[in-house]
């Protein structure tokens, strides 16, 4: 049985833990090839363990030269060409409003954000793009429900995320013809290994809690608690084939926020 993306090859930056790593596992089982971009030792090592990735490197995605030299390597170990490229790259600040940020901070947290949820982003479509142009390839940048609506994140993460919602904009307006370019508009997710800023001491801290299934089906016209597989499939959507005609478009998959009434 032919599966959805049987033949093609992909690269996932930021494969190492949660809807990366669901990324990872569901290309794999539906056909694809794939390499991994991801900055912690340690979930490299365990995707090298228990992955069917074919490359993975440890590329911190905000360093453009390493971007470069990672999407190089993956694209060599996958016989040469790139059809896919996610970014799943992300850190969180824990809903902090602006009021609650130190001035003194707010320059070097500001930086630490936009570095790893936008700049990445654009390192990662500059190391990749001539390589999708030639296959007539598709990029697909993660979104979230905070690229639309506040209360979803603090002032900088909710930011952050309307800048990659403004980014699948321009990049599928500038690509096209040859390279289709797409989002996914997470919303709340269980098992994430999402982290908050260094900057404002909150890289320690993870979304997650006893009560969270519960919270986050609560939080949703579907009363659903979704989890990194749920997402993954809507990746896997965008990168197939029969996805031709979709670009400068966005898959939420949310339990329908856009539906809920206060």
């Amino acid at each position: 049985m032919k599966e959805a993306l049987d033949d093609i090859r992909a690269v996932v930056v930021g494969g190492g833990s949660g809807i990366g790593r669901a990324v990872v596992d569901v290309f794999g089982e539906q056909g694809a090839a794939v390499a991994v971009l991801e900055r912690d030792e340690a979930k490299c090592s365990q995707l090298s363990e228990d992955s069917t990735a074919i490359c993975v490197e440890q590329v911190d995605a905000t360093d453009a030269d390493a971007v470069a030299a990672g999407i190089d390597s993956a694209r060599a170990s996958l016989g040469g060409g790139i059809d896919v490229v996610v970014n799943c790259v992300g850190v969180f600040d824990f809903y902090r409003k602006l009021a609650d940020i130190p001035a003194d901070e707010l320059d070097r947290a500001f930086d630490e954000m936009f570095a790893v949820n936008v700049k990445s982003q654009l390192h990662v479509a500059k190391a990749t793009h001539d390589a999708l142009a030639e296959s007539n390839g598709c990029m697909i940048l993660t979104e979230s429900t905070s690229a639309y609506y506040p209360g979803r994140g603090g002032t900088l993460y909710v930011s952050s995320k309307f800048a990659v919602r403004g980014l699948v904009t321009v990049l599928a307006y500038e690509w096209a013809p040859q390279v289709r370019v797409n989002g996914v508009a997470p919303g709340g997710t269980l098992g994430t290994d999402l982290r908050g800023l260094s900057t404002l001491g909150l890289d320690d801290r993870r979304l997650d809690s006893p009560d969270r299934a519960a919270e986050l089906a609560a939080n949703n016209p579907l009363g659903v608690a979704l989890d990194s597989r749920d997402h993954a499939h809507a990746y896997v959507h965008l990168a197939s084939r029969q996805s031709r005609g979709i670009t400068g478009s966005v898959i939420h998959s949310d339990g329908g926020m856009a539906v809920k009434t206060k």
